[in-house]
């Protein structure tokens, strides 16, 4: 048989109406297998997806994964593509809460001059004037009108001086010659606070470093800042123990430098690559800690009398529902509870904003009154107004509750985690 022949032969046996429909039967099968495959990949990740908006502490999506959503996930309940939180050095990679992140915020306007507000902000408005505080607030350009409009709509409005750091100029926002992106912010900071020093000195007596995502309580920040004189060298903020001996403070909360703070921050230590680090490498919070250590500047205590925090370096409701982090999680190691004159937080979205700003300054629960000033007991803490400062000690000031008069200062050695 000719090679033409056994050919032909092969085509007209497979290419006849029973064997194509047999290879339709076999094909149509192999189809429908794929198809129904794809959709069910698509279903279920689709279904996990939607259900990570949830929180993974319980319910059905735990159940779905047989009790493993927080190994899997993580503790917050938008990490599914974000990295564990397993210690300190995890904060410079945290996620901030995207519940209610829409930037198109149009917020409603409570009048200052409506009888409930009458005469109730005097204090502060007195305070203000004694102890100045310029903000700063690290942005970027993508930010100006996601985030930073609603800095300044809020919490920023009540700075003595507010400043945008960017690398843009406008006329809200001031221009820095650094890189943009996360690897730069400590070239950031401190090319920020070279641009305060050289331009706003006089203007201030301390200076409050945050991001677009803090929200500064104003008030209580100088309540906290009022007994300590500015021409000591010490900075405030939320202290974590690594690095230095005498800690650092987390960037996302913020931290407030005293202006002699910023004066060896600045004339000394920008100066001396041995005291702080040149180039624009490094963690800015962690880089921030251990220059100010080399330079004398003590890390302040800014626990109230109780022990709880004042700086916070999570969301509102991370500090506030105790199911947010795995009971192993590093924080609860120094966590107490929630402070009643809490200074600042972190990874707070543009509704959540507008969201504190109501319920701190315009809600007022009726029949309810508030003690404007709290009566502290003889162990609070602070330096004493004009007093010596040793380096890495800690002192508080009692106050009375009728006239805020002070009364003996007693000598406090501070440590620990501060928030």
């Amino acid at each position: 048989m000719s090679l033409t022949v056994a050919i032909q032969q092969l085509w007209e046996r497979y290419t006849s109406p029973a064997c194509l429909h047999k290879v339709w039967l076999v094909n149509k099968t192999l189809v429908m297998t794929l198809c129904v495959g794809i959709t069910f990949g698509f279903s279920f990740a689709y279904m996990v997806l939607t259900l990570a908006q949830y929180s993974p502490q319980g319910g059905f999506y735990d159940r779905l994964l047989g009790g493993r959503a927080r190994e899997w996930f993580g503790p917050d309940p938008v990490s599914l593509f974000a990295p564990r939180l397993d210690g300190p050095l995890q904060l410079h990679t945290q996620p901030g809460s995207l519940t209610g992140h829409n930037v198109d915020v149009v917020p409603v306007e409570h009048s200052a001059s409506d009888p409930a507000h009458a005469g109730g902000d005097t204090v502060a408005l007195e305070l203000a004037k004694r102890v100045r505080v310029l903000c700063w607030v690290m942005t970027q350009p993508a930010n100006h009108e996601k985030k930073a409009r609603h800095v300044k709509a809020t919490w920023g409005k009540r700075c003595n001086k507010l400043l945008f750091m960017s690398t843009i100029r406008s006329c809200r926002h001031v221009k820095l010659d650094v890189e943009e992106g996360r690897n730069f912010l400590w070239a950031k900071t401190k090319e920020a606070f070279r641009y305060v020093y050289e331009h706003h000195w006089d203007d201030a007596d301390w200076f409050f470093k945050a991001d677009d995502d803090t929200y500064a309580v104003m008030e209580n920040m100088r309540f906290l800042l009022e007994p300590y004189p500015p021409q000591h060298p010490i900075y405030f903020g939320c202290k974590f123990k690594p690095f230095t001996k005498q800690g650092y403070m987390s960037g996302g909360a913020g931290y407030v430098l005293s202006r002699e703070a910023l004066r060896r921050f600045v004339e000394v230590g920008l100066k001396d690559p041995k005291k702080c680090r040149k180039d624009h490498g490094g963690a800015e919070d962690a880089e921030m800690g251990k220059c100010m250590e080399k330079l004398n500047v003590t890390a302040g205590d800014s626990r109230d009398a109780q022990g709880r925090y004042r700086f916070f370096p999570f969301t509102p409701e991370s500090h506030l529902v105790v199911e947010k982090f795995p009971k192993n999680f590093w924080y609860w190691k120094a966590w107490t509870a929630a402070p009643t004159r809490p200074s600042a937080f972190h990874y707070v979205p543009p509704n959540m904003m507008y969201t504190i700003e109501y319920l701190i300054y315009h809600l007022k629960p009726y029949g309810v009154r508030t003690r404007l000033i709290p009566a502290a007991p003889p162990d609070s803490a602070v330096i004493p107004p004009g007093g010596p400062l040793p380096h890495s000690a800690d002192y508080r000031v009692t106050y009375r509750q009728d006239d805020r008069t002070r009364g003996s200062a007693a000598h406090h050695q501070g440590g620990g985690q501060s928030g």
